[in-house]
């Protein structure tokens, strides 16, 4: 196999405003998308859930998270999964993966 697919397309809502951080010329912005499953348990019964997912925006999409994404905008998004390792404030590290966003659809707020 000589190439491999790392491709994520999501739909839900923002769980809050973009964070914004910059980094010289460099401006990344963070956001936590909610994305709501409904299915039934064994007994039957119907269960609601949140997925949540950690979205990454760099550079101009960045600017466009921050001047459009609100808690609670509807949201699909297309990127690929990156991997991060970091140590926390204890020092243990941690382990987390976000969504590197390359593309994005912004529906506005439906909630």
């Amino acid at each position: 196999m000589e190439s491999a697919i790392n491709k994520v397309v999501l739909s839900g809502f923002a769980g809050a405003d973009a964070e914004i951080k910059t980094f010289g010329n460099q401006k990344l912005a963070r956001v936590n998308l909610a994305i709501n499953e409904t299915y039934r348990n064994t007994a039957g019964e119907e269960v609601k859930k949140v997925q949540w997912f950690n979205l990454t925006f760099w550079n101009a999409k960045a600017e466009i998270a921050e001047a459009q994404i609100k808690k609670g905008t509807g949201l699909t998004v297309e990127g690929r999964l990156q991997a991060n390792r970091y140590d926390d404030k204890d020092g243990k590290k941690r382990y987390g993966i976000d969504i590197a966003v390359s593309d994005l659809i912004i529906r506005g707020n439906e909630k």
